[in-house]
């Protein structure tokens, strides 16, 4: 044991010694590199899907970071877009968008509306997508075969088009759950009529992703909805029931928090049940709620009142009245009623009722980019490592 005052310098030195004596493993853990990132979910990570398949999002969607409507409804970027910023990787195409989709470095297949089950309630009827997640990993268990098929075309199709071993090392992402929280709260359902047989379903198709190469798994759990306009008014403008401190519907955030811990729950056994999985649990429901509990932390103003939105009050927000520059046309011919976007969206949260700004995003992103929101407490950049026992080292003996 050292006694008396030491040499800073000499301090230091020791610190160097011990810290360079440790194993490799514990004394440095390079950043993952991932090639590539195949994508699972909803409207929150839909970068084309919806707008490919049923018609193309409008202006002023897009007008922020894009200039112009780019698949996604927002003002800007998702967190996947963010998280493939990070990794230096182009934004990633839809898997169902046939034109100038690239996929060498990933593909998504999230779709607007989508679900983890069948709702059996069409988009024509006010329902939800057709791409529920089964149906997205069908997708993928068809785009690996056939991209290798394309690729061994050489010159064009081999540029687009993944290599065969980055399904085995991409960074596989989800999100997806949100709307089977308000189907099922809509219908009149508890709880526990619906979040066990969606969590099942959910767990296998993760593991059927897994039976496929999939290994590295960064899964993001269900948002804050009961902050969001469209469940705060509501299609009928009636009320939500009670509301907490942030001005969120209760019953609503209950219900994303009792999917959120059966989530977590399922996903601790998948690690047993996956030895070779990596698989981070991400709280995204925490990191957006802190954004709506204290906004001016984070330079937000109103966080429940809509960017896109009409009808002004507290929400700005109207469920018949949708977010485009242009009216609409109705079936009669007349002009419907349009939503246009606010001065400031940077100063925003919500854009459109339902899904969240350009700078909101991104905060959301670099607060659960640094693990503090995981579980375990793993960056996105270690999203490949498996949790490591922490060594504390005293410099003191």
């Amino acid at each position: 044991m050292f006694s008396g005052k030491m040499n800073p310098l000499m301090l230091l030195v020791l610190v160097l010694i011990s810290y360079y004596n440790l194993p490799e493993t514990v004394r440095s853990s390079p950043a993952c590199t991932f090639p590539a990132i195949i994508n699972f979910g909803d409207s929150n990570s839909d970068t084309g899907g919806f707008s490919a398949t049923f018609g193309p999002t409008p202006a002023p969607n897009g007008e922020t970071f894009f200039r112009m409507p780019a698949g996604r409804f927002s003002d800007g970027r998702l967190i996947i877009d963010f998280i493939a910023e990070r990794f230096g990787l182009p934004f990633l195409s839809s898997y169902l968008d046939s034109l100038g989709a690239n996929y060498s470095h990933g593909v998504n297949f999230a779709s607007v509306s989508s679900t983890m089950i069948d709702q059996n309630i069409s988009l024509s009827q006010g329902g939800y997508s057709p791409f529920y997640l089964t149906i997205q990993v069908m997708q993928f268990s068809q785009f690996i075969p056939r991209s290798q098929l394309f690729a061994k075309r050489g010159w064009f199709f081999n540029s687009t088009m993944p290599r065969k071993e980055y399904f085995n090392q991409a960074l596989y992402t989800i999100d997806i759950g949100q709307n089977d929280l308000t189907a099922g709260l809509l219908a009149g359902k508890t709880s526990d009529e619906f979040i066990p047989q969606t969590i099942e379903v959910f767990s296998g198709e993760v593991k059927r992703i897994y039976n496929m190469g999939g290994r590295y798994f960064w899964i993001h759990n269900t948002g804050p909805l009961g902050c969001l306009a469209y469940v705060l008014v509501g299609q009928n403008n009636t009320t939500a029931g009670e509301l907490d401190a942030a001005g969120c519907a209760v019953i609503y955030n209950k219900a994303a928090q009792e999917f959120n811990v059966k989530l977590n729950e399922t996903l601790v056994k998948m690690r047993k049940e996956l030895p070779h999985a990596v698989i981070t649990y991400v709280d995204i429901y925490s990191a957006k709620y802190s954004l709506f509990l204290e906004p001016a932390k984070y330079g937000f103003k109103d966080p429940l009142r809509v960017c896109c939105g009409h009808g002004g009050g507290k929400y700005n927000f109207d469920f018949n009245v949708k977010c485009r520059s242009s009216p609409a046309v109705n079936g009669n011919g007349t002009k419907a009623l349009s939503a246009k976007a606010c001065r400031q969206p940077s100063k925003k949260l919500v854009w459109d009722g339902v899904h969240f700004t350009d700078a909101a995003n991104k905060v959301v992103f670099n607060l659960i980019s640094t693990g503090k929101f995981s579980h375990p407490p793993r960056p996105l950049e270690m999203a490949c490592k498996h949790q490591q026992k922490e060594q504390h080292i005293n410099f003191d003996d």
